[in-house]
């Protein structure tokens, strides 16, 4: 049976250009929007392409989404998913363990992403842009369970990992 995999992605860059706008609806900057795109021809360059997204329903996430997504050449159901705005790890397994499709992308925020990615892995890597998940940060991680309601923390293994800094320039 084939290995389930995750793709776990922080939003791009955010504006605060406005002050007064609500968290939750501040969205990409010109960075932010450059640099999701390059997220996504990384992501399809590795042939890494998610059957089902579970997005965080914050405009930032949604759209980094919809920034890489024309590059990825595919159609996944993508879920607004109202729990994964600032959710921790915890949250954040609960909410994969609904997931369906053997390839998963979540997109979410900081600091739960930081800790969820760390605490997903079962030998973490001394990487210190992995461990401070920059945003834009892409982790493609796989697990040996052949269904996500049975992954838990330290079962996966860390495939990929990409900061976006790294393709500017």
């Amino acid at each position: 049976m084939s290995t389930l995999r995750l793709i776990l992605t922080r939003h791009a860059k955010s504006s605060w250009d406005d002050p007064t706008m609500a968290d939750h609806d501040r969205p990409l900057n010109a960075r932010g929007l450059r640099s999701a795109g390059l997220v996504g021809e990384w992501l399809a360059s590795r042939g890494d392409v998610p059957d089902e997204v579970l997005c965080s329903d914050a405009l930032r996430t949604r759209q980094t989404w919809e920034r890489l997504a024309p590059h990825l050449g595919a159609n996944p159901e993508v879920k607004l998913k109202p729990a994964l705005y600032h959710a921790g790890p915890d949250v954040m397994l609960a909410v994969l363990r609904g997931a369906k499709a053997p390839v998963v992308m979540m997109l979410g925020h900081n600091p739960g992403i930081a800790e969820f990615a760390q605490r997903l892995l079962a030998q973490p890597p001394v990487d210190p842009e992995f461990q401070r998940y920059p945003t834009g940060a892409t982790a493609v991680v796989t697990f040996e369970q052949t269904s996500w309601d049975q992954v838990a923390f330290g079962t996966g293994a860390l495939l990929d990992f990409l900061a976006p800094r790294s393709l500017e320039g």
